[in-house]
């Protein structure tokens, strides 16, 4: 497996999402109650999710929801890509386990090599997993356990993995994004000011960290598209304005704000909603 290099982090030609299914609202697993989810302005605003992907260039396969798993909208879960490799998770929720099958069928169309998670003492949730173009950090949640780093590692043995342990919170990425290849967006709570201290003592490397107010608005999405540059999805100013501020403060960044107000009521982040590939990467 090629590394990536900090100048192609950020580059994407594919992304695969997978569409709400009815049964998301009643069924779908939650740290706690936030309240009822609008299933209509849940997928209006995945729309505007999947066309703003789109927009950037990407080549997007549109996945039709499943009624029998109701959290299979949070696609990222599935699989974690570096490169041209796939490594299809065994998730820590046993509801969720089949929603690998059709994920793997894509990126196997893709021509990626895949990997998969076998052993079933392991467990891994894509959103436990940061990488940062440099290395990566998994998150020690309710969701991923310690064989399930290991098989994480062994798979992309370029990088350096650090595990990161993540308590009160559903996932890493929850309360943390990279914003560049040498940024990391960080919430102010003390969960992920705790986080924040971990990762900083078990890496080599040195982050600029963009601080936010709002631990989950930590979460984003950083592009380096040919031609635009840096360019970063983020909480929409009316969910979180105060954050929203703190990304407008970003120089040389086209900044997009994408609203999720609703997936967020299941503990939803915008990276959750799609798995992005590099396919230029050699395989």
């Amino acid at each position: 497996m090629a590394a990536i290099t900090s100048s192609s982090f950020g580059h994407y030609s594919h992304a695969i999402v997978r569409g709400i299914p009815a049964s998301l609202p009643a069924a779908a697993l939650r740290i706690e109650n936030q309240g009822e989810v609008n299933l209509e302005n849940a997928r209006r605003e995945h729309a505007i999710y999947v066309e703003t992907l789109k927009k950037l260039g990407l080549h997007v396969h549109e996945l039709a929801a499943d009624e029998q798993f109701p959290d299979c909208v949070f696609v990222e879960d599935a699989a974690v890509v570096v490169g041209g490799t796939a490594l299809i998770t065994r998730p820590g929720a046993p509801s969720r386990r089949k929603e690998v099958e059709v994920v793997k069928s894509v990126l196997e169309d893709l021509h990626l090599n895949v990997v998969e998670m076998q052993d079933e003492s392991a467990t891994l949730d894509g959103g436990d997993v940061l990488f940062t173009g440099k290395e990566i950090f998994v998150g020690m949640s309710k969701r991923t356990n310690q064989r399930g780093a290991e098989i994480l590692a062994d798979t992309f043995k370029d990088y350096a993995v650090s595990k990161i342990p993540v308590t009160d919170r559903l996932h890493l990425k929850t309360i943390c994004g990279a914003a560049g290849p040498n940024v990391i967006v960080i919430g102010t709570g003390e969960a992920p000011q705790k986080v924040l201290k971990t990762m900083q003592q078990m890496s080599d490397y040195r982050y600029e960290k963009l601080t936010v107010p709002d631990d989950v608005a930590a979460n984003c999405i950083y592009f380096n598209i040919p031609g635009k540059g840096n360019v970063l999805i983020h909480c929409a100013q009316e969910e979180f304005p105060e954050s929203a501020k703190v990304f407008q403060k970003l120089k040389d960044y086209t900044l997009i704000p994408v609203p999720n107000s609703e997936l967020a009521k299941v503990d939803g982040g915008l990276t959750c909603l799609s798995i992005l590939i590099n396919k230029s990467t050699e395989i």
